[in-house]
Formats: C-alpha cells, sequence, structure tokens
C-alpha cells in the first residue's frame, strides 16, 4: 500500500500531490489495479491535512479512469500507467541507487539531484530535436 508524504515547501497544492504520488506509484508498477488505496480518514490523520483534501485527490484519480470508490469498502485502482518498459525499471532502479549513493557522497542535495536531473531531461530532448531538424 502507498504512503503519502507531503512537501511542505512545495507551491504545488496538497491535493495533486497526492494525486501524482499515486500516478508515480502507477508508473513503476508500485500501485497495480486492485490495489487498495489507504483509507482517506486515515490518510489526514496521518498527514494532518483536511479529508476533503484526500477526497479531491480520490476524486481527481476518478475522473482520469485511475481509481474507483466502492461505498463502505474503500478507494480501489482501476488504471495503470505503467508501460512496456516495466520490466527493465528493476535494474535501472538498482543503477539508479548507485548513482545516488555517489550524488549524495559528492554533496548534492536533493534539490540538486533533481535539478541535474531536469536540465538533463531538458537539453537531451533539445538534443534530440536538433538532430531531427532537416539540414
Amino acid at each position: 500500500m502507498i504512503e503519502f508524504v507531503l512537501d511542505g515547501r512545495s507551491k504545488v497544492n496538497t491535493y495533486v500531490q497526492l494525486v501524482q504520488q499515486v500516478k508515480q506509484a502507477l508508473r513503476v508498477g508500485l500501485l497495480v489495479p486492485g490495489d487498495r488505496l489507504p483509507k482517506v480518514r486515515d490518510v489526514a490523520q496521518s498527514l494532518a491535512i483536511n479529508p476533503n483534501t484526500v477526497l479531491k485527490a480520490y476524486r481527481e484519480l476518478e475522473i482520469e479512469g485511475l481509481a474507483e470508490g466502492r461505498p463502505g469498502v474503500g478507494t480501489f485502482v482501476t488504471g495503470t500507467l505503467a508501460g512496456d518498459s516495466l520490466a527493465n525499471q528493476a535494474d535501472l532502479r538498482t543503477e539508479l541507487l548507485g548513482w545516488l549513493r555517489k550524488a549524495q557522497a559528492a554533496g548534492l542535495s536533493d534539490e540538486d539531484v533533481t535539478a541535474l536531473v531536469d536540465t538533463t531531461i531538458r537539453a537531451a530532448r533539445q538534443a534530440d530535436a536538433l538532430q531531427e531538424e532537416p539540414a
């Protein structure tokens, strides 16, 4: 089962953070159709947030076809975002963990790592786009 974590420094709305975490878990196969999401009351208590915020996140997931609320039973995952690459993710995750340890040893913070990854992805996309342009 997923455990939600909130970034109090983030400018992203709390309910959006919850939705994003479910989507990430679906993408990497940590959640699969049939899994039950934590009870609204439990999430609200553990994160010290209003239950309506959790309900809003769960409703958003329902609208997107990723979850379904069953009255008196809970909210269950009904869709997935895991693609064909899911089978390769275990090896990549192991390599990434090694890289993250190296980054931490080099003194990079989580924010530094995120910035490095984001800027590298953008640079790679730009390089790919330049290679695709006709001469």
